[in-house]
């Protein structure tokens, strides 16, 4: 097993620090000033970025549009002294993703450009990805993807333990005792690595969050573990969000130049019951932000359900507020390009039909912002046809909606068939026929 070390995030000392770097922040004691046309603005307590002026001022302008920043880097855990440095007020600038000019996926109004072509696409899941140890498996699943014209696949880019797990058995993450080691040995990240290869070599584009919320693959419970606190107050904890910026830094490290990373994501179905809406909106903004500063080429997404909207609202669970989340708020955040939302009626207490009105009230919530929707996860455990496929068609006549991917994709193995939760679809069965092949052949004749 090879990790890396612990390494501080504190910044190299310069006279003036450049566009996008950090520039204050708790324990930070680099340059608090920025290059002409850029000032130091707050994200969070731990956080302060340089970002473009307001573009009222023609030479900001000028500098923003010629900005492509390409920045390698790697990180570990640390975790920061209790030091915060005051700086100007919060406020963001617009940074959408410059794929367009990089070749990389990106959005183009209302619908995402893979490629050159700007369509609908469908996709689907795949958390187990990224675990697997054997290649030829991975190429299995990315070769039928290929063939079935699946262009996007979201997969697990976390896997936290709080103790070593037995050899031979695949984590990202070690967080343990306030620290935070990431494992890039053969065991670890270059699991991940063989993802994304297999990926580019074959034309599909991956989604790859950072972080669950819930505690499968460590998830917010393993930094509540290492460094204290309650999954409430997870996005506001200084040492987890420390180790969990670190290990951000470390991934879009690896992946920054390849084009088979359609978008990265701070979380799987974040939530923050009971909290106020701005616990969220804080944290989803200082992150992207954060995001950005690392990479500006590739998108940035949230990764939740879509919870909190009043748009087409019935008063029903997933519409209100009670998981801390504000769809439209947090949509209306510079530097998420897209929203992302989810669909499970079993699981909140509604119907199946009621799922049509879910797809169609943030498509509108969408086209009023301007940005695409993602119709990111959706299943029914039984009847598959009957009750996705209707899903399937509203979102693809939906205006607003840009994609969906099914929860979640299934296949056969070396070792036999991978993880069935009741939603897997299987390759090469009806149900597959039904919900990918008809379906795309309904999008792309």
């Amino acid at each position: 097993m090879k990790t890396l070390g612990i390494l501080s995030l504190t910044g190299l000392v310069s006279a003036q620090a450049a566009p996008y770097a950090q520039c204050g922040g708790s324990g930070y004691s680099g340059s608090t000033t920025c290059v002409s046309g850029w000032t130091c603005q707050y994200q969070n307590d731990w956080y302060s970025q340089c970002l473009a002026c307001k573009c009222a001022q023609i030479v900001c302008c000028n500098a923003f549009n010629r900005l492509t920043r390409n920045t390698k880097a790697a990180g570990g855990g640390t975790t920061l002294s209790t030091r915060v440095l005051t700086t100007t007020s919060k406020t963001t600038t617009t940074t959408k993703a410059t794929g367009s000019a990089t070749g990389f996926p990106t959005t183009n109004g209302l619908e995402f450009e893979i490629g050159g072509k700007t369509s609908y696409f469908a996709g689907s899941n795949s958390y187990w990805i990224g675990f697997l140890t054997n290649n030829d498996d991975v190429d299995l699943v990315f070769d039928h993807m290929d063939e079935s014209r699946l262009r996007i696949l979201r997969v697990w880019g976390f896997n936290d333990v709080n103790n070593v797990p037995s050899s031979g058995t695949v984590y990202y993450q070690l967080l343990k005792d306030g620290t935070a080691t990431i494992n890039t040995g053969a065991d670890g990240l270059q699991r991940l690595d063989y993802v994304v290869a297999s990926a580019e070599a074959r034309n599909v584009k991956l989604i790859i969050n950072f972080v669950n919320n819930w505690s499968d693959y460590g998830g917010m419970a393993a930094y509540v573990t290492a460094f204290g606190g309650s999954q409430t107050s997870w996005y506001t904890n200084t040492a987890a969000q420390t180790a969990y910026r670190a290990y951000i830094k470390a991934v879009v490290s690896r992946y920054i130049d390849s084009p088979a990373v359609f978008a990265w994501e701070l979380a799987n179905e974040p939530r923050c019951k009971g909290c106020d809406p701005s616990v969220l909106y804080d944290w989803i903004q200082s992150t992207s932000a954060y995001i950005k500063s690392l990479d500006s080429k590739h998108m940035v997404a949230i990764g939740d359900e879509g919870f909190g909207l009043d748009t087409g609202s019935d008063g029903s669970y997933p519409y209100g507020y009670s998981e801390g989340l504000n769809f439209t708020m947090n949509l209306g955040i510079d530097t998420i390009d897209f929203a992302t939302f989810h669909l499970y009626p079993t699981s909140w207490g509604t119907t199946n039909d009621w799922g049509n009105g879910w797809v169609t009230s943030h498509g509108a919530a969408c086209a009023a912002a301007g940005k695409p929707c993602l119709f990111e996860e959706y299943g029914a455990t039984s009847d598959h046809c009957n009750i996705e496929a209707p899903w399937q068609k509203t979102a693809l006549g939906t205006t607003g909606v840009a994609a969906d991917l099914y929860w979640q994709y299934g296949d056969t193995l070396s070792s036999g068939k991978s993880a069935d939760d009741g939603n897997t679809i299987y390759y090469g069965t009806s149900e597959f026929t039904c919900l990918v092949t008809d379906h795309i052949a309904a999008i792309d004749p």
